[in-house]
């Protein structure tokens, strides 16, 4: 029976090649599953199947989207048959969130632990994860070299390169022939554009065995970082030729594709990551940021809100959202995005920037230098200025609030500032010779009208207490 299963895919595999367009792709069906579920059947019915015999009445019964009888059955071979991973693995792609898990009987045995790991990690519920890897470390796997690469890919997910990085080196030491999550190390490595090294792990793998999907990833990923990107779609493709149900090598050629301003492929790149895994919040963030590129804001709002549900505390999630939402003119909504993105920690440090100039259309100036003043703070606490053009139009924007509230220190503290940066030196010593002009006619400071918060003692000589304006209530759930 599995051998007419894979018969089965082989035949639709073939004739998707043939096939001409993405229609007529998604149309190509196994033709022996309802066969072979008819039969299954049967034997379930009868107690027939071992623990081998259920998976394949699952994979069958999960290729027909019949998800709800898929995962009793499962379940049912992590019973009977509790060390096939093959089965646990199968379960965590047809789970969707935590509730899901709690009105599953699971056997209980060592391998859950594994599977809970596992779907922890799939979830984004990384410390519960962590905490799992960590238990299993201290019950007698400290060597296992499976974990070990879990636990790198988990501190992947939240965004902790050095420490994934980190992990990752020492995994290398551990297992140098080790193939498998190389195509993980190798993203992190693209992200920090270490290029030496990645070209040595792609060298590596090449001799270790070139016919793999992780291999063809890594070597992908090497192609993209020295922007040869027809190279690198080509290796996404050989990963996929091998293993078609490979998820990376999607989105990799979805990301690719935008790269060559192919949206029409970037598109179904996407949409067959998703058709792989429903939970890969890239290949959602993927195809909002396409069609934004397409200006279609209403399609790119549902794809970038599936992203949000999937990673909540992702800056970058948020900051998409409320561009959608401004672009659609719903204000609010647009504002409690660029709110929620600051307040989860902005990776970008552009949530602040976007909701002092949404402030700035709504004519609500006091809020807007609130905004750009913690900007301000944000950047010089990280001890570099990582974007010079948005600088300096926050010190542009708060120089000319100050003198409009007829605060000259505080103003002129901002033109000088503003006279650092090319794009905004002429209107900073235009500025500066106002002040001065009105200072020698006598015009003092106004003492009625209080800034809302001065810049800090490394940025202004002036420590006066002052008033603080309310915070915004914009910490509700984004809609």
């Amino acid at each position: 029976m599995y051998s007419r299963y894979l018969s089965g895919e082989k035949k639709k595999d073939d004739e998707t090649v043939d096939s001409l367009g993405p229609l007529e792709k998604g149309q190509v069906k196994n033709e022996a599953l309802r066969e072979l579920r008819v039969e299954l059947s049967k034997k379930h019915k009868a107690r027939e199947l071992d623990g081998f015999g259920l998976y394949l009445y699952g994979v069958v019964l999960r290729k027909l989207d019949l998800v709800k009888e898929a995962i009793d059955v499962f379940v049912e071979a992590a019973h009977v048959l509790p060390l096939h991973w093959g089965a646990w693995l199968e379960l965590c792609n047809l789970i969707t969130d935590k509730e899901m898990l709690k009105f599953l009987s699971l056997p209980d045995t060592w391998m859950k632990e594994f599977f809970l790991a596992h779907i922890y990690t799939e979830l984004q519920l990384i410390e519960e994860a962590l905490q799992k890897y960590q238990s299993l470390i201290d019950a007698g796997f400290s060597k296992s070299t499976y974990i070990i690469s879990q636990i790198a890919v988990a501190y992947h997910n939240i965004r902790d390169i050095d420490k994934a990085l980190s992990i990752f080196n020492e995994l290398r030491k551990q297992d140098p022939y080790r193939i498998e999550n190389m195509d993980t190390f190798s993203n992190l490595l693209y992200v920090r554009s270490m290029k030496p090294e990645l070209s040595y792990l792609a060298h590596n793998l090449c001799e270790i065995d070139k016919y793999r999907v992780e291999t063809c990833c890594v070597i992908g990923n090497y192609y993209s970082l020295r922007s040869q990107h027809e190279k690198a779609a080509l290796y996404f493709q050989r990963a996929l030729k091998l293993n078609p149900r490979y998820l990376g090598a999607w989105t990799l050629m979805g990301h690719e594709y935008m790269e060559m301003k192919n949206t029409s492929a970037a598109i179904q790149a996407y949409r067959h990551a998703i058709e792989v895994n429903k939970r890969d919040y890239r290949a959602w963030y993927g195809l909002g940021q396409t069609y934004e590129i397409l200006k279609m804001p209403f399609y790119c709002l549902y794809y970038y809100r599936r992203a949000h549900q999937l990673r909540p505390n992702d800056s970058r999630m948020l900051v998409a959202l409320g561009e959608c939402y401004e672009k659609l003119n719903q204000l609010v909504e647009a504002k409690k995005c660029y709110w929620r993105a600051y307040a989860v920690g902005d990776v970008e440090k552009m949530a602040l920037v976007k909701l002092a100039k949404l402030h700035e259309q709504l004519n609500e100036s006091e809020q807007a230098a609130q905004c750009y003043i913690k900007y301000i703070q944000d950047i010089y606490s990280c001890g570099e200025i990582v974007e010079h053009l948005e600088v300096s139009t926050a010190f542009r924007y708060l120089a000319q609030y100050y003198f409009k509230c007829k605060l000259w220190d505080e103003a002129s503290a901002c033109a000088q500032k503003c006279c650092a940066f090319n794009d905004t030196r002429e209107e900073g010593k235009a500025l500066l010779r106002q002040i001065l002009q009105l200072r020698n006619q006598g015009e003092t400071s106004s003492t009625d009208i209080a800034a809302p918060f001065f810049l800090p003692a490394s940025l202004s000589a002036n420590n006066t207490p002052t008033r603080r304006v309310s915070p915004l209530n914009l910490s509700s759930v984004t809609p």
